[in-house]
């Protein structure tokens, strides 16, 4: 799988013939002005929640690209009240799959409302399958026990992206112990750094994660690796 960085939380992944992009917030984010909008290819578009630092580009790549749009009920009417009608509304614990791809909807620790102060449902977090190979969208969350759910799956996490900007987020002590739980040891970072209050020694969090038998990679943004 090929999976591109664009900054804060949004990640492009290219799976079974497929272009997923995670929570669009790059117009917003001076640290991704390099990053051509436009250029970015999405055949589903998956949101996480409603606060702006994960939506604020979901409007206009969902009508540009017409991409299927995946996210909780309530954002769901948000977007559809938008004109945006290539929508599949789920919620915690509901799956389902298209074209070889599998999408299941698990819980986040979190908060959820859209700048305008529109209600945005629950966070959620999402782990897609294609191919027997998975791989694990954390969102914005805390530390979670049902995370060990996610471990319990048949097909092992290839990777996972997960929080580590601390604050508003899991931290890095809750990260490396979020790997035990999902039994996942290769991990990507994000929600740090872009704004003062979630900067990180990322060195350090290397160290740690190291020290933990663990790997984690803190991509620049506009890079692609395989995995």
């Amino acid at each position: 799988m090929k999976v591109t960085y664009y900054g804060h939380s949004c990640f492009g992944v290219e799976t079974a013939g497929k272009h997923l992009l995670f929570d669009p917030f790059i117009s917003g984010n001076p640290l991704a002005s390099s990053v051509k909008i436009d250029a970015i290819k999405a055949d589903i578009l998956l949101l996480s929640h409603a606060h702006q630092d994960h939506t604020l580009d979901a409007e206009n790549i969902a009508k540009r690209t017409n991409a299927l749009m995946v996210c909780n009920y309530e954002i769901y009417l948000y977007y559809n009240g938008k004109g945006i009608k290539n929508i599949r509304p789920m919620n915690v614990g509901g799956s389902f799959t298209q074209d070889g791809i599998t999408i299941k909807c698990v819980n986040a620790i979190h908060t959820s409302t859209f700048a305008d102060g529109a209600n945005g449902g629950i966070p959620v977090g999402f782990v897609v399958t294609s191919s027997r190979e998975s791989f694990y969208f954390a969102g914005d969350t805390g530390l979670t026990y049902d995370m060990k759910l996610i471990g319990e799956a048949t097909t092992p996490l290839k990777f996972a992206m997960l929080p580590c900007g601390d604050n508003f987020t899991m931290g890095t002590d809750d990260a490396i112990k979020a790997c035990d739980f999902i039994k996942c040891n290769n991990i990507i970072g994000m929600h740090y750094n872009t704004f003062d209050i979630i900067k990180i020694d990322t060195a350090e969090v290397s160290k740690k994660f190291e020290k933990a038998g663990k790997k984690i990679h803190f991509m620049t943004i506009g890079e692609s690796k395989e995995f």
